[in-house]
């Protein structure tokens, strides 16, 4: 099993909360944090001491907070996975990404669907970060919730999810369809986000159910793409969960 590194002290403590992964922890010897350290002793993890230069060579010239911990690498679901697991859920929400390359943006989407209860994550192999110590620190512990499959082809892939009754939407800023406009009910979905720089690819737009838009009134022509992951993800969850009147 390979290693990975997290750091960061929220990195760290939702990892330390989830209690796996883990294998050993890096520490400075000034460090204080009492909600760690008392997660450490109740769970007995491994620590060793090093300096903050030691720590800048296991995770690089970042903000690692005096805190490093080694974790197994990240698994990703196959899509049989993904889809056996959601198989008997009529709200199924999954999301897929087109091209996501940079690791903040990830990590926020990650974060979103935790926050929002999404089903899962679907990246491809090709064009798209993978599960990066930069990822785990800006999803600020989604990463450990958050079902991921990687994928081959992302066009075949809809078109399975398509045959297990999935409708795909598709973010797109030059649609007609205002994305308010879907009712999101009782119907399995698949949200297809773009990266900044493509957006999502014309094959994926062509095989999609309802390509949408999210209407901008000022002077930006386009959203982040975390941003517009969790507007999408936001008007899912009231649509199907209203506030009782």
């Amino acid at each position: 099993m390979k290693n990975n590194y997290i750091y960061g002290k929220n990195t760290v403590l939702n990892a330390l909360d989830a209690s796996f992964k883990i294998k050993d922890i890096y520490l400075v010897k000034e460090f204080k944090d009492l909600r760690i350290e008392r997660l450490i002793k109740e769970k007995n993890f491994n620590v060793k001491y090093m300096n903050s230069g030691e720590l800048k060579n296991l995770v690089g010239n970042v903000n690692h907070q005096g805190i490093v911990a080694k974790v197994e690498e990240y698994s990703f679901l196959s899509l049989d996975d993904i889809i056996n697991k959601n198989k008997n859920n009529p709200n199924s929400l999954l999301v897929l990404l087109d091209g996501i390359e940079d690791p903040h943006n990830l990590g926020a989407i990650l974060r979103n669907v935790d926050a929002f209860g999404a089903n899962g994550v679907i990246i491809s192999t090709n064009r798209q970060v993978g599960l990066t110590p930069t990822v785990a620190k800006v999803s600020t512990g989604a990463i450990e919730y958050v079902d991921v499959c990687k994928v081959v082809n992302l066009n075949q892939t809809i078109k399975r999810l398509k045959d297990e009754g999935y409708w795909i939407v598709a973010s797109d800023g030059e649609a007609k369809l205002d994305y308010r406009q879907v009712d999101y009910m009782n119907m399995k979905v698949v949200l297809i986000i773009g990266s900044e720089g493509f957006g999502v690819s014309k094959l994926l737009l062509k095989n999609s159910d309802f390509i949408v838009k999210i209407p901008l009134v000022g002077h930006v022509n386009s959203l982040n793409a975390s941003v517009a992951c969790a507007v999408l993800l936001a008007q899912i969850y009231n649509k199907r969960n209203g506030l009782n009147e």
